[in-house]
């Protein structure tokens, strides 16, 4: 296997050491099953990318939609069962309804008694977190002051190994700028680095629709495996 690694030229960009330090970090994060098998499939990127075989001329591909389309819904299942194992009240999946709410998930924060609406963006990339906002989730965010987005990264069985509420002042102080009154964003792409991030699924005045403690946790997406803070609100 080492000679593969020195001599293969498709595996020349990182050394024999670097791999092994790889797999290291992946049995610590427990992105491993039995015999070194992923526990997620790592093939995000190909589907963000259209694959590495696909035509550059082809902009759309209703397999790699559909794919998408698919790990989305598992996102929303894990967040729901969650919500559910967590007490949380009127629980609803909005989005199997309809996409014009601009949330995926309706809750009660059974702490405050507001509601919350939750946004999922899902993933099957442990490596970083990139996130799809849409025009309308944006604005709606802009509007709602119960609005939340919610991360998840799920396994290979479809269910949650991490989740995190990414911050809305940093979406807000991110997204692109409408410059002319001619021209808007329509879709922007977030690269959410873990200073945005806080373990679990937080709600209003400080309670928690999935406390920290509760919510799966894995060293991913630039975490480190033993941090105990988190930013604030």
């Amino acid at each position: 296997m080492r000679a593969l690694f020195t001599h293969h030229p498709d595996y020349a960009d990182l050394t024999p050491f670097q791999y092994s330090e790889g797999l290291a970090w992946l049995r610590q994060a427990g992105l491993l099953a039995g015999a070194d098998r992923p526990v997620v499939h790592l093939r995000e990127r190909d589907l963000e990318e259209g694959g590495a075989a696909a035509p550059f001329h082809v902009l759309w591909d209703p397999a790699v939609q559909e794919a998408h389309r698919d790990i989305g819904t598992k996102g929303e299942i894990a967040v729901l069962r969650l919500l559910h194992d967590c007490g949380a009240a009127g629980v609803s999946h909005v989005a199997a309804l309809s996409d014009a709410y601009g949330y995926d998930i309706a809750a009660v924060d059974t702490v405050s008694g507001e509601a919350a609406h939750i946004e999922v963006k899902t993933t099957t990339d442990p490596t970083r977190l990139v996130v799809h906002l849409s025009r309308h989730e944006f604005n709606v965010m802009c509007e709602d002051a119960q609005w939340i987005m919610a991360a998840v990264l799920i396994g290979a069985d479809g269910r949650a190994l991490n989740v995190a509420t990414v911050s809305r002042e940093w979406l807000g102080r991110t997204a692109p700028q409408d410059r002319h009154q001619s021209a808007g964003w329509e879709s922007a792409r977030f690269h959410v680095p873990a200073q945005a991030l806080r373990r679990g699924i937080a709600g209003q005045r400080d309670s928690w629709l999935v406390p920290a403690e509760a919510a799966p946790h894995r060293p991913v997406w630039g975490w480190p495996a033993a941090s105990v803070t988190w930013p604030a609100r």
